[in-house]
């Protein structure tokens, strides 16, 4: 007997870790204001969490420096696969 799947609607956890150097605690909320804003009018999903840093370690950059990036797949982990 085949065993039923369950089908993920939002497949992928997408991260980003964004570092804003040299900015205050009240820049740095209006960019994390203004990314949220951003993510919530282009894409869909059921969970968003977006904070903010100021980023006293990053190297620099004009609005936010992405300093990592991970996209899981959320179907694989359901279906008991790894990788």
């Amino acid at each position: 007997m085949k065993e039923h799947k369950e089908i993920i609607e939002f497949r992928y956890d997408t991260q980003l870790l964004l570092d804003k150097y040299g900015a205050d605690d009240d820049e740095c909320d209006d960019l994390v204001d203004e990314i949220r804003d951003h993510i919530i009018s282009t894409f869909q999903g059921d969970s968003l969490i977006v904070a903010g840093d100021t980023g006293e370690d990053d190297f620099g950059g004009e609005k936010a420096t992405i300093k990592l990036i991970v996209v899981e797949d959320m179907q694989r982990q359901t279906d008991g696969l790894h990788g």
